[in-house]
């Protein structure tokens, strides 16, 4: 999803590549599985790009490890995470739950801006859902623009490219959790990595 940045994925750099690394892929190779170019992920790892929640999502997945795991400072596994709103920073984009590792979900809390932000990865596989927390947002799904005010919630195939923006003066809270089926759109250098390596990924 095409929003500004999110949390800590700042760290995700120096992790990252370690991840790679364990699973014995090269840039190339992950960035066939992910359909993400090898010069965008070498600045993420590099720590001079910060994902969107979609590249971050496909980076995951095609890795085989939780979104929680690669962008998070905390590396514990949990099977209960509780967020007060107090301990939550102003960022743009949070992963609710980080702690959390396996979850079959991906919750964040966005604060989209203004406008809607250009992004070279807009969609990922899977589904999506929105809950408008606070203010009023605009939804642009695959071209179709939708307004949606505080309580309206909205439900789509993520594949088709999406965007938020803020409308109106209030500052706009979103609760957006994704959601990909297990062994959905995995392939290619993913798959051929762990015939090499099997039982590494």
């Amino acid at each position: 999803m095409s929003y500004r940045q999110w949390g800590n994925l700042q760290s995700v750099s120096g992790l990252l590549r370690a991840v790679r690394q364990q699973r014995g892929m090269t840039l190339d190779e992950l960035a066939a599985g992910t359909g993400l170019t090898k010069s965008y992920l070498s600045k993420v790892e590099r720590g001079q790009s910060v994902p969107s929640i979609a590249a971050a999502l496909k980076i995951s997945r095609t890795l085989d490890v939780d979104v929680a795991r690669l962008f998070s400072d905390d590396q514990e596994a949990g099977t209960l995470s509780v967020e007060r709103a107090a301990d939550r920073g102003g960022e743009r984009q949070h992963a609710v739950a980080a702690d959390m590792l396996g979850k079959a979900m991906s919750p964040f809390v966005v604060r989209p801006g203004r406008q809607f932000v250009r992004h070279t990865h807009p969609s990922h596989p899977g589904q999506e859902f929105l809950f408008v927390h606070e203010g009023t947002v605009e939804l642009n799904h695959d071209g179709r623009i939708i307004r949606l005010d505080e309580g309206d919630c909205a439900y789509f195939d993520a594949a088709a490219p999406h965007k938020l923006r803020q409308i109106g003066d209030r500052d706009a809270a979103v609760i957006v959790v994704t959601y990909h089926a297990p062994g959905a759109a995995r392939g290619g250098a993913k798959s051929q990595a762990g015939a090499r390596h099997a039982g590494v990924d």
